[in-house]
C-alpha cells in the first residue's frame, strides 16, 4: 500500500484507507472502472485532499458489485441491493432480495441454456446434412468420371 494505507509504522486508520490504483490492483481491474462505478454512485470514496481514499467497506462493495456483473446483474438491480443493505442492517430484506434476483436469474439462465442446446442439435443437424450432400456429390463424381 502507498503512504494512504501503509502498514505497520501508521496509525490503525490509514490501515482502512487505499487509493484508487491499489484499489484497482487490488482487485484486478482498472483505475478505470473504480472511477466508473462511483459515478454510478455504487461506491463513494472520501477525499484526503485531492486523492480519493477508499475503505475496506469500498472495498467490500466493490467485490459484490463486480460479483453482482460477473453473474448478470445490472447496475440498477446492483444498486438496488447496495442500498439495502445500507439501510437494513439486519440484511433480511437485502437476503430476501438476493434470493428473489437470483431465482430469477436462474430461471433466465436455464431458458437461455435450453435454447443453446436447441440452438446446437438444429446445426449438428444442419452439418450432417451438409456432410452427407457433400459425400453424395463427390460419390456421384467419381462414379462419373
Amino acid at each position: 500500500m502507498t503512504s494512504t494505507g501503509k502498514r505497520g509504522a501508521g496509525s490503525a486508520l490509514t490501515d482502512t484507507f487505499f487509493t484508487v490504483t491499489e484499489l484497482a490492483r487490488d482487485l484486478s481491474i482498472t483505475p478505470r472502472t473504480i472511477r466508473f462505478y462511483e459515478d454510478k454512485g455504487l461506491i463513494t470514496p472520501r477525499r484526503a485532499g485531492t486523492m480519493r481514499v477508499y475503505t475496506k467497506r469500498d472495498r467490500a462493495r466493490m467485490v459484490l458489485i463486480l460479483r453482482g456483473k460477473r453473474l448478470g446483474f445490472s447496475l440498477r438491480e446492483i444498486k438496488e441491493y447496495l442500498d439495502l443493505y445500507d439501510m437494513d442492517s439486519s440484511q433480511a430484506e437485502q437476503i430476501r432480495l438476493l434470493v428473489k434476483k437470483v431465482q430469477a436469474r436462474l430461471e433466465m439462465l436455464e431458458d437461455q441454456r435450453l435454447a443453446l442446446e436447441e440452438s446446437i442439435m438444429e446445426l449438428k443437424e444442419i452439418e450432417e446434412q451438409a456432410m452427407s450432400a457433400l459425400a453424395q456429390e463427390a460419390a456421384q463424381k467419381k462414379a462419373a468420371g
